[in-house]
């Protein structure tokens, strides 16, 4: 496990409101979009393997208002106001932890998770993946630790610790999972 170093978020940034067929609907700030149930909007998580399989996972930092501290998948965020879903997976996964990667799209799915009295998540996400061995340089108001883990202890770990993990890599997860698509395949588009 990795401790972190960096900084980049704007809570400012106005992200993609969108209705149940993922049609743009409006913008909202990111804090007004999590508040109470959230306003559903644009969404993306990405899945980095390196060249042995293995899946880097990331706790989130403690200063993260919604699972602080919890284990999740490789890099999420939002696209911002006139950006694809591609292009702001690229520029996040470059952000917050350092990488480039080809990145295939795998699907896209909705979600709704309340994380108490805080706030919720309502997304529609697109689950993108991609392998990179280079240097993790994580973002630390972003990731508190990451690590690289090979897929059967990760599958071991959920299966343990379910309560350890964030709503959405869960879901994500056992999506993937039903795939069934070896690691040194995802980066191809």
């Amino acid at each position: 496990m990795t401790k972190c170093n960096r900084a980049v978020t704007n809570h400012d940034d106005l992200l993609i409101l969108v209705d149940k067929e993922d049609e743009i609907v409006g913008y909202e700030p990111k804090d007004m979009c999590h508040k109470g149930r959230g306003i559903l909007h644009r969404a993306f998580s990405i899945f980095i393997f390196n060249e042995m399989g293995e899946f880097l996972l990331q706790r989130r930092s403690s200063s993260k208002p919604l699972w602080p501290q919890f284990w999740s998948n490789s890099v999420c965020s939002h696209p911002r106001k006139g950006e694809t879903y591609e292009a702001a997976a690229s520029r996040r996964l470059s952000e917050e932890i350092g990488l480039r990667a080809d990145l295939s799209r795998l699907f896209k799915f909705r979600y709704q998770a309340r994380f108490g009295h805080v706030g919720s998540e309502n997304e529609m996400c697109v689950v993108f993946s991609g392998v990179s061995n280079g240097p993790v340089r994580a973002d630390p108001k972003e990731i508190e630790e990451w690590k690289f883990i090979a897929i059967p202890e990760l599958d071991e770990q959920l299966r343990k610790q379910p309560r350890t993990f964030t709503p959405w890599f869960k879901t994500e997860w056992q999506r993937f999972r039903e795939l069934d698509l070896p690691p040194r395949l995802l980066n191809r588009g």
